[in-house]
Protein backbone atom coordinates (compact mmCIF):
# COMPACT_ATOMS: atom_id res chain seq x y z
CA UNK A 1 0.00 0.00 0.00
CA UNK A 2 1.16 3.59 -0.96
CA UNK A 3 2.41 5.33 2.10
CA UNK A 4 -0.01 8.86 2.02
CA UNK A 5 0.70 11.80 4.62
CA UNK A 6 -1.90 14.85 4.60
CA UNK A 7 -0.31 18.06 5.28
CA UNK A 8 -2.18 20.41 7.41
CA UNK A 9 -0.63 23.75 8.04
CA UNK A 10 -2.18 25.76 11.29
CA UNK A 11 -2.60 29.11 13.10
CA UNK A 12 -4.89 29.27 15.62
CA UNK A 13 -7.37 26.27 14.78
CA UNK A 14 -8.13 24.65 18.34
CA UNK A 15 -11.93 25.24 17.40
CA UNK A 16 -11.21 22.85 14.50
CA UNK A 17 -7.80 20.72 14.25
CA UNK A 18 -9.14 18.04 16.59
CA UNK A 19 -12.31 17.23 14.17
CA UNK A 20 -10.38 17.41 10.77
CA UNK A 21 -7.74 15.04 12.63
CA UNK A 22 -10.05 12.58 13.33
CA UNK A 23 -11.73 12.86 10.41
CA UNK A 24 -8.97 11.74 8.30
CA UNK A 25 -7.87 9.21 10.43
CA UNK A 26 -11.60 7.50 9.90
CA UNK A 27 -11.04 7.00 6.57
CA UNK A 28 -9.88 4.10 5.02
CA UNK A 29 -6.74 3.33 3.45
CA UNK A 30 -4.10 4.30 6.44
CA UNK A 31 -3.72 7.76 5.67
CA UNK A 32 -1.03 9.92 8.07
CA UNK A 33 -1.34 13.26 9.06
CA UNK A 34 1.69 16.34 9.35
CA UNK A 35 0.05 19.46 11.50
CA UNK A 36 2.91 22.31 10.79
CA UNK A 37 2.09 24.80 13.75
CA UNK A 38 3.22 28.50 13.23
CA UNK A 39 2.94 29.13 16.79
CA UNK A 40 -0.63 29.39 17.47
CA UNK A 41 -0.93 31.13 20.81
CA UNK A 42 -4.56 29.18 21.18
CA UNK A 43 -3.01 26.22 22.14
CA UNK A 44 -3.71 24.48 19.29
CA UNK A 45 -0.10 22.32 19.07
CA UNK A 46 -1.14 21.05 22.59
CA UNK A 47 -3.93 19.58 21.42
CA UNK A 48 -2.33 17.83 18.14
CA UNK A 49 -0.17 15.78 20.95
CA UNK A 50 -2.48 15.44 23.10
CA UNK A 51 -3.92 13.37 20.36
CA UNK A 52 -0.76 11.89 19.10
CA UNK A 53 -0.86 9.32 22.65
CA UNK A 54 -4.22 8.09 20.72
CA UNK A 55 -2.55 7.91 17.04
CA UNK A 56 1.55 7.52 17.87
CA UNK A 57 2.11 6.27 14.73
CA UNK A 58 0.17 8.34 12.33
CA UNK A 59 -0.31 11.75 13.37
CA UNK A 60 2.81 13.60 13.40
CA UNK A 61 3.36 17.20 14.33
CA UNK A 62 5.98 20.15 13.29
CA UNK A 63 5.93 23.77 15.63
CA UNK A 64 7.37 26.86 14.41
CA UNK A 65 8.17 30.08 16.28
CA UNK A 66 5.93 32.64 15.00
CA UNK A 67 3.78 33.11 11.26
CA UNK A 68 6.30 32.14 8.50
CA UNK A 69 4.32 31.74 5.66
CA UNK A 70 1.73 29.12 3.98
CA UNK A 71 3.69 28.42 1.40
CA UNK A 72 7.19 27.73 4.02
CA UNK A 73 4.87 25.54 5.85
CA UNK A 74 4.24 23.31 3.05
CA UNK A 75 7.56 23.32 1.96
CA UNK A 76 9.04 22.50 5.39
CA UNK A 77 6.04 19.48 4.92
CA UNK A 78 7.25 18.04 1.67
CA UNK A 79 10.71 17.77 2.61
CA UNK A 80 9.64 16.08 5.82
CA UNK A 81 7.82 13.47 3.82
CA UNK A 82 10.37 12.97 1.16
CA UNK A 83 12.89 12.13 3.87
CA UNK A 84 10.34 9.72 5.31
CA UNK A 85 9.45 8.07 1.49
CA UNK A 86 5.97 8.77 1.13
CA UNK A 87 4.51 8.01 -2.07
CA UNK A 88 1.74 10.46 -2.16
CA UNK A 89 0.85 14.05 -0.33
CA UNK A 90 -1.43 16.19 0.05
CA UNK A 91 -2.03 19.72 0.82
CA UNK A 92 -5.59 20.09 2.85
CA UNK A 93 -6.80 23.22 5.05
CA UNK A 94 -7.74 22.31 8.75
CA UNK A 95 -10.98 24.24 8.71
CA UNK A 96 -13.32 21.56 6.46
CA UNK A 97 -13.46 23.89 3.85
CA UNK A 98 -12.16 21.16 2.02
CA UNK A 99 -14.06 17.65 2.86
CA UNK A 100 -11.64 14.82 4.03
CA UNK A 101 -13.80 12.52 2.49
CA UNK A 102 -12.58 13.72 -1.26
CA UNK A 103 -9.45 12.47 -0.24
CA UNK A 104 -9.74 9.63 -2.25
CA UNK A 105 -10.90 11.24 -5.01
CA UNK A 106 -7.93 13.17 -5.77
CA UNK A 107 -5.93 9.74 -4.99
CA UNK A 108 -7.22 7.78 -7.47
CA UNK A 109 -6.98 10.46 -10.13
CA UNK A 110 -3.53 10.26 -9.68
CA UNK A 111 -3.40 6.19 -9.03
CA UNK A 112 -5.75 4.99 -11.38
CA UNK A 113 -6.40 8.12 -13.53
CA UNK A 114 -2.46 8.89 -14.46
CA UNK A 115 -2.05 12.27 -13.29
CA UNK A 116 0.88 13.41 -10.99
CA UNK A 117 -0.60 15.87 -9.18
CA UNK A 118 -4.37 15.96 -8.72
CA UNK A 119 -6.47 19.12 -7.67
CA UNK A 120 -9.53 19.64 -5.43
CA UNK A 121 -10.99 22.15 -7.75
CA UNK A 122 -13.96 24.76 -7.10
CA UNK A 123 -14.11 25.78 -10.71
CA UNK A 124 -13.56 22.78 -12.93
CA UNK A 125 -17.75 22.22 -12.97
CA UNK A 126 -18.73 25.42 -12.60
CA UNK A 127 -18.89 27.75 -9.56
CA UNK A 128 -18.89 25.19 -6.48
CA UNK A 129 -18.67 27.49 -3.15
CA UNK A 130 -20.49 27.47 -0.11
CA UNK A 131 -21.15 30.21 2.19
CA UNK A 132 -18.22 32.71 0.99
CA UNK A 133 -19.64 36.36 0.21
CA UNK A 134 -20.19 36.76 -3.37
CA UNK A 135 -16.82 39.82 -3.65
CA UNK A 136 -15.18 36.64 -2.20
CA UNK A 137 -16.19 34.30 -4.27
CA UNK A 138 -15.36 36.61 -7.73
CA UNK A 139 -12.20 37.68 -6.37
CA UNK A 140 -11.06 34.08 -6.34
CA UNK A 141 -12.60 32.95 -9.67
CA UNK A 142 -11.17 36.15 -11.07
CA UNK A 143 -7.51 35.45 -9.75
CA UNK A 144 -7.65 31.61 -11.83
CA UNK A 145 -8.72 33.19 -14.95
CA UNK A 146 -6.14 36.34 -14.51
CA UNK A 147 -3.30 33.12 -13.99
CA UNK A 148 -5.15 31.63 -17.56
CA UNK A 149 -5.03 34.32 -19.32
CA UNK A 150 -1.87 35.49 -17.91
CA UNK A 151 0.18 32.13 -18.29
CA UNK A 152 -1.67 30.36 -20.93
CA UNK A 153 -1.83 27.84 -17.75
CA UNK A 154 -5.18 26.16 -18.75
CA UNK A 155 -6.19 25.00 -15.26
CA UNK A 156 -9.54 26.04 -13.86
CA UNK A 157 -8.64 26.49 -10.32
CA UNK A 158 -5.03 27.40 -10.03
CA UNK A 159 -4.96 28.66 -6.07
CA UNK A 160 -6.81 25.73 -5.03
CA UNK A 161 -5.33 24.73 -1.82
CA UNK A 162 -6.75 20.58 -1.99
CA UNK A 163 -3.79 19.13 -3.68
CA UNK A 164 -2.77 15.76 -4.06
CA UNK A 165 1.20 15.23 -5.31
CA UNK A 166 3.13 12.07 -6.30
CA UNK A 167 6.32 11.56 -4.71
CA UNK A 168 8.20 12.12 -8.35
CA UNK A 169 6.43 15.68 -8.43
CA UNK A 170 7.81 17.16 -5.23
CA UNK A 171 11.18 14.99 -5.95
CA UNK A 172 11.68 16.97 -9.44
CA UNK A 173 10.57 20.41 -8.23
CA UNK A 174 13.60 22.31 -6.82
CA UNK A 175 11.48 23.24 -3.34
CA UNK A 176 14.19 25.68 -2.16
CA UNK A 177 13.60 27.94 -5.52
CA UNK A 178 9.95 28.56 -4.64
CA UNK A 179 9.53 32.28 -3.91
CA UNK A 180 5.68 32.72 -3.01
CA UNK A 181 4.74 32.33 0.55
CA UNK A 182 0.93 32.99 0.23
CA UNK A 183 -1.35 31.65 -1.98
CA UNK A 184 0.79 32.90 -4.85
CA UNK A 185 2.70 30.25 -3.87
CA UNK A 186 -0.51 27.17 -5.33
CA UNK A 187 -0.21 28.68 -8.64
CA UNK A 188 3.68 28.76 -8.63
CA UNK A 189 3.72 24.93 -7.75
CA UNK A 190 1.14 23.91 -9.96
CA UNK A 191 2.82 26.38 -12.95
CA UNK A 192 5.79 25.03 -12.24
CA UNK A 193 4.62 21.24 -12.51
CA UNK A 194 3.06 21.54 -15.59
CA UNK A 195 6.54 23.54 -17.19
CA UNK A 196 8.39 20.37 -15.79
CA UNK A 197 6.07 18.54 -17.73
CA UNK A 198 3.83 16.43 -15.13
CA UNK A 199 0.22 15.56 -15.91
CA UNK A 200 -2.19 17.82 -13.77
CA UNK A 201 -5.80 16.60 -13.44
CA UNK A 202 -9.27 18.75 -11.75
CA UNK A 203 -11.05 16.95 -9.35
CA UNK A 204 -14.56 18.64 -9.09
CA UNK A 205 -14.97 19.51 -5.29
CA UNK A 206 -17.44 21.30 -3.27
CA UNK A 207 -15.55 24.05 -0.88
CA UNK A 208 -17.65 25.21 2.74
CA UNK A 209 -16.75 28.30 3.94
CA UNK A 210 -15.41 27.67 7.38
CA UNK A 211 -18.03 27.63 10.21
CA UNK A 212 -15.40 28.06 12.86
CA UNK A 213 -12.23 30.01 13.79
CA UNK A 214 -10.71 32.90 11.66
CA UNK A 215 -9.68 33.25 7.80
CA UNK A 216 -5.83 34.20 7.49
CA UNK A 217 -6.59 35.47 4.12
CA UNK A 218 -5.52 39.07 3.17
CA UNK A 219 -5.53 42.01 0.43
CA UNK A 220 -1.31 41.09 0.98
CA UNK A 221 -1.69 37.72 -0.07
CA UNK A 222 -3.13 38.61 -3.13
CA UNK A 223 -1.15 41.06 -4.19
CA UNK A 224 1.90 38.98 -3.77
CA UNK A 225 -0.21 36.53 -6.09
CA UNK A 226 -0.21 39.65 -8.92
CA UNK A 227 3.01 40.64 -9.32
CA UNK A 228 4.32 37.20 -8.62
CA UNK A 229 2.01 35.47 -11.20
CA UNK A 230 3.86 38.43 -14.05
CA UNK A 231 7.47 37.14 -12.54
CA UNK A 232 6.44 33.33 -13.24
CA UNK A 233 6.18 33.53 -16.71
CA UNK A 234 9.67 35.11 -17.43
CA UNK A 235 11.22 32.23 -14.75
CA UNK A 236 13.48 29.80 -16.16
CA UNK A 237 12.69 26.21 -14.01
CA UNK A 238 14.77 23.57 -13.79
CA UNK A 239 14.12 20.67 -12.08
CA UNK A 240 15.98 20.27 -8.55
CA UNK A 241 19.45 18.90 -8.75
Amino acid sequence: MEKKLVIIPTYNEIENISKIIQAVLALEGDYQILVIDDGSPDGTAGVVKSLQAVYPERLHLVERSGKLGLGTAYVTGFKWALERDYDYVFEMDADFSHNPKDLPRLLAACTQDGADLSIGSRYCDGINVVNWPLGRIMMSYCASMYVRVALGFKIYDSTAGFVCYSRKVLETIDLDAVKMKGYGFQIEMKYTARKLGFQIKEVPVIFINRTEGTSKMSSGIFGEAFWGVLGLRFRKLRPAQ
